[in-house]
């Protein structure tokens, strides 16, 4: 072996000696991701697609484990009770790691501190829906209709502190309304009601109604976002619509518990990042309307910074609502 070869295998084991020897070898078995809604809402769907991916590139099968209830909080709160070996990760999203602060007066988590941070999966624009029996064809007409049939009008929603109850919660604040709250233990369920005529209307995230909405089971007002959605081009803006300021972009981001080491966390983003670059996965991401994150939200740090933002964001719109829950 040559003098450059001796020293270039002599840092190599360097680097290695400085890792925990768990982390040299991660992953040596299965890994559990926890979703904290049930199974065929938009966060199961899009987590189910990139682990899928991400699985290949780690070389390990990623175990989906759907943990509902409390708006995503009974979950959320599993992950932090789970060893932090980076066998148990989690997706979260707004509701559970922002608007959940303002939400549950007793969270038994931190969304920030008790969480290392692995990297934002995707955002995702929310649609205005609606049965295909509700009288309104327009956001006009809908607005219209929700002031005059307030006191009977009912919104359905994937549990207290989901997104689909938050982003509603803001609509409502901002059109001056206080309608029925009819909540799931899921968007799957809610979506299943709004099919079947059995709820109103619901605020959701692209990623779950456009294929309700390409097939016309149900309605479709707006999309609250500056710019139509490519996955529903003829669907207009909430500007556009005239509700400009209505604009709520949602989104679901990967965690491990708090104290994983730095090299699984970084191992983990790798695999992330690899997923999101898969050319399978952003067709398939695309084709939901998901949009991929940007500049530094694919990193951890960049995420921790992002989540804290967030709940500075939601949290005065959730005090104003004067919305709380209990877990």
């Amino acid at each position: 072996m040559n003098r450059r070869h001796l020293i270039a295998a002599t840092a190599a084991a360097l680097v290695a000696g400085a890792m925990p020897a768990a982390a040299q070898t991660y992953p040596a078995r299965p890994i559990t991701m926890i979703i904290p809604f049930a199974a065929g809402g938009p966060t199961d769907v899009v987590a189910r697609i990139v682990a899928e991916a991400m699985s290949k590139n780690l070389g390990q099968t990623i175990v989906i484990e759907n943990v509902a209830g409390a708006g995503g909080t009974t979950g959320s709160t599993r992950l932090t009770q789970a060893a932090p070996d980076g066998y148990s990760i989690m997706i979260g999203h707004t509701g559970t790691h922002a608007a959940s602060v303002a939400l549950y007066p007793n969270l038994r988590y931190n969304p920030v501190s008790d969480f290392a941070p692995i990297g934002l999966v995707n955002t995702n624009a929310i649609l205005i829906t609606a049965k295909k029996a509700l009288p309104a064809n327009n956001l006009a007409e809908f607005v219209a209709w929700l002031k005059a049939n307030e006191r009977t009008a009912n919104n359905a929603h994937a549990g207290i502190g989901s997104v689909s109850h938050t982003t509603c919660l803001l609509l409502h604040a901002i059109l001056g309304v206080k309608p029925q709250s009819v909540p799931y233990r899921g968007t799957g369920p809610a979506m299943n009601d709004l099919v079947a005529g059995q709820v109103d209307y619901l605020c959701d995230q692209v990623v779950n109604v456009a294929p309700q909405v390409r097939a016309g089971t149900i309605k479709a007002f707006a999309v609250a976002q500056p710019q139509r959605n490519a996955a529903l081009p003829d669907i207009p803006t909430t500007a556009e619509a005239g509700l400009p300021n209505y604009q709520v972009v949602v989104w679901n981001a990967m965690l491990a518990p708090k104290g994983t080491p730095e090299a699984i966390v970084t191992r983990l983003n790798q695999a992330l990042v690899a997923a999101l670059n898969d050319d399978g996965v952003k067709a398939r991401l695309a084709e939901l309307g998901a949009d991929l994150p940007t500049g530094n939200l694919a990193t951890p740090a960049g995420l921790r910074a992002f989540l804290e933002a967030e709940i500075a964001k939601w949290t005065p719109v959730i005090k104003e609502a004067g919305v709380t829950a209990s877990n």
